[in-house]
């Protein structure tokens, strides 16, 4: 098996950026999930109630973000200094972010129609991976929603659209248009499809990863990335085969296993993907 696609997303809910490589720290894949939208009481705005965010397509630059719009339209942002303006949240298990600056923020509340900030996680905005999720003391996380880095395979997205096909009688998504819908940090071939959930430790190049949990799917996967409209699949199909706990579950969340203060690593796309360790959902070590 092999890596076939590297993605991250430098603002959550925003479209993602292909990358042929990527440094992976303790807390993800560098660059990924480091922004996020938020109202003036500080709560999250996200794609599941405002799918226009989707429509936006963030990019790195050395000193920030660039954003750009459908029509055109960008706007750079740069990272927030130690001197930026401080925000409370309420996202869990992080208490404060950085804003950034108004100009940002005004440019995205016009093309959002509503009033947002544009905020940041610094190095010093630690948060924890919760337990329930799978994660260890000490380990920690960017601003993805439950683990560090989420892999999919192309084999149980291949099983995935011929379930789909069956049922609607029609082609969904090729594999690829597919996976955005997921969006993956990490995207595999080769193997039995779904036999990732049961992988507890894998090798991504030099890289080691720990499964922490499977992925539970939300309303985000069914909206159109082209139009912006909500559809039925995958979900609804998806259901059928793969819910139990009352949850929908497709893909599996990694942490990076990393030396204390062994600083970063680097996976590239082709590079080959070894299971070290299976073990089924709900055994214990």
């Amino acid at each position: 098996m092999q890596v076939t696609r590297l993605t991250t997303y430098p603002v959550k809910s925003m479209g993602s950026e292909d990358v042929p490589s990527a440094q992976v720290a303790p807390e993800g894949l560098v660059g990924d999930r480091r922004w996020v939208v938020l109202d003036p009481d500080g709560n999250r705005v996200s794609a599941t109630h405002c799918h226009q965010l989707l429509g936006f397509l963030a990019t790195h630059y050395p000193a920030g973000l660039q954003i750009s719009a459908r029509d055109g339209a960008t706007v750079r942002v740069e990272t927030p200094g130690s001197d930026a303006r401080r925000i409370s949240t309420g996202m869990s298990r992080v208490d404060q972010l950085s804003a950034a600056d108004d100009d940002a923020s005004a440019w995205l509340s016009e093309r959002l129609g509503r009033p947002v900030v544009l905020a940041y996680q610094g190095d010093g905005d630690v948060r924890e991976i919760g337990e329930s999720h799978g994660g260890r003391p000490g380990e920690r996380m960017r601003l993805a929603d439950a683990g560090p880095i989420l892999l999919v395979t192309e084999a149980s997205l291949a099983r995935l659209g011929d379930w789909v096909a069956e049922t609607q009688q029609q082609e969904w998504l090729d594999p690829g248009e597919a996976a955005r819908r997921f969006r993956p940090n990490v995207v595999v071939d080769g193997g039995e499809p779904f036999a990732e959930d049961d992988w507890f430790r894998v090798r991504i190049g030099d890289v080691t990863f720990r499964r922490g949990e499977l992925c539970d799917r939300c309303v985000i996967t069914t909206i159109d990335l082209d139009t912006l409209e909500t559809t039925h699949e995958p979900i609804r199909t998806l259901a059928r085969h793969r819910k139990w706990d009352g949850y929908t579950w497709f893909g599996v969340r990694l942490i990076p296993e990393f030396e204390k203060d062994a600083g970063t690593s680097r996976i590239t796309v082709g590079d080959p993907v070894e299971v070290l360790q299976t073990r089924p959902l709900g055994v214990s070590a």
